[in-house]
């Protein structure tokens, strides 16, 4: 798990934001205080607060460190809130 704050301010932290998903090591994004993850694309994880935001590089260790999935974006439409699962 990786925090947003740890990546530092500015151009030099988008930098290194943008290498870490091009290379696979963050695929997707949490809410620390609320332990959500999602997709980097959900627009509930953009409007997040930087302090809060946190990355996985994998669904398993999202789940593994006690987060549930966004039922906005990543499994809507199942009861169990850890399962990977997008209706069409």
């Amino acid at each position: 798990m990786i925090t947003h704050s740890s990546l530092g301010d500015g151009f030099t932290a988008l930098q290194k934001l943008r290498q870490l998903i091009s290379s696979k090591e963050i695929q997707l994004a949490g809410n620390r205080k609320l332990r959500i993850y999602g997709t980097l694309t959900c627009s509930s994880g953009k409007r997040m607060k930087k302090e809060n935001r946190v990355f996985f590089s994998s669904e398993e260790e999202a789940i593994e460190m006690g987060y549930r999935c966004c039922r906005n974006c990543w499994c809507r439409g199942k009861k169990n809130g850890n399962k990977k699962t997008i209706e069409l």
